[in-house]
């Protein structure tokens, strides 16, 4: 019996799935899946069914399967356009994730280490040892972390940028694919600043380490993957994930993103950075919530109506940007 062969739609269909899964984020993979439902899972047993929100962002005791997969947020039209909104980034995420990175983190390595040596010389030729290893995943933690909060932050005040960036809040219940649920444009943003961050800690590490910094890249890229991997998908999952108050002042809950998404006017524009909470702090948009606290999601009544289909979302900034230039008198 011969194969019949592949029409168009097979071959299309097995071309996407092949870059999907060649592009699936480590939040995604079933590792880290496992890791949130089993931490889920603890939530139900230690709070006695209370921890999870419903799509109203109201905090609700259910039993486990409500509590894990609740009916009324995964089958909501915002987690059906979560899912396309994902797919149709993913399959252009190749076109300049990794573009992106290598145009701008070597230059940008490159100026810091000529930077450094035209002020102190060559640098001093350290060995990269544990403690240097765990000081550069420190600094490029932070590096990454403090560009971040500004394009994030740049992004919520800037209405050029929100118009781009509204399209991520304009998600009305929370699952693992809001993450991803991002404009086209906005992903370059980004890459382009996880490449700047990339190239300034190279560069500062280069300039002490001549002889190279592979190791300590390598362990650093680790030691991200934990941290992003471990915090990624939870931040948008509608489980209350809270840490100790003492914590929240150094390290973002995921229950502190739930704050971020949320319309109420006490947390809009709070908790922008993407690990740690020090920039927040630093700059007065910390906010820890109280536990189950209420926090609906979205862009809110007057302005969700224009944001809750796929078509809406990915025309979204075009639409913004032409009243802009039409000035003030543009119908809102």
């Amino acid at each position: 019996m011969t194969d019949t062969p592949a029409g168009p739609v097979s071959q299309l269909a097995d071309a996407l799935l092949q870059v999907l899964s060649e592009n699936l984020p480590k939040d995604l993979r079933w590792q880290w899946m496992l890791l949130m439902i089993a931490l889920a899972l603890g939530i139900w047993v230690m709070r006695n069914g209370h921890g999870a929100k419903g799509a109203d962002g109201r905090e609700r005791k259910t039993g486990l399967t409500a509590f894990l997969l609740p009916q009324d947020i995964y089958t909501h039209r915002s987690a059906r356009v979560d899912v396309l909104l994902y797919v149709f980034e993913r399959c252009l995420h190749p076109l300049w994730a990794g573009g992106a990175f290598l145009a701008i983190a070597p230059s940008v390595e490159g100026s810091v280490i000529g930077a450094l040596q035209s002020v102190a010389g060559t640098g001093p030729a350290l060995a990269p040892t544990l403690p240097w290893m765990l000081l550069f995943s420190l600094v490029a933690l932070l590096a990454y972390d403090f560009v971040f909060y500004c394009i994030h932050l740049a992004e919520h005040r800037i209405p050029a940028l929100w118009a781009i960036h509204k399209v991520h809040h304009s998600a009305e219940v929370l699952t693992p694919l809001t993450r991803y649920r991002e404009h086209v444009l906005e992903g370059p943003l980004y890459a382009a600043g996880a490449a700047l961050s990339a190239g300034v800690a190279g560069g500062i590490f280069g300039w002490l380490f001549p002889g190279g910094i592979t190791q300590a890249t390598l362990f650093g890229a680790g030691f991200f993957g934990l941290l992003l991997g471990f915090n990624g998908a939870f931040r948008h999952y509608h489980v209350g994930f809270h840490y100790p108050a003492w914590l929240s002042r150094w390290l973002h809950s995921p229950v502190m993103h739930h704050v971020h998404h949320s319309y109420l006017p006490h947390h809009i524009d709070k908790n922008m950075a993407a690990v740690t909470s020090l920039w927040d702090r630093a700059f007065g948009t910390l906010y820890i919530p109280v536990k189950d606290e209420f926090t609906p999601w979205g862009l809110g009544p007057e302005a969700q109506e224009e944001c809750r289909g796929f078509r809406q979302n990915l025309l979204a900034p075009f639409r913004d940007w032409s009243r802009m230039m039409r000035g003030p008198s543009a119908s809102l």
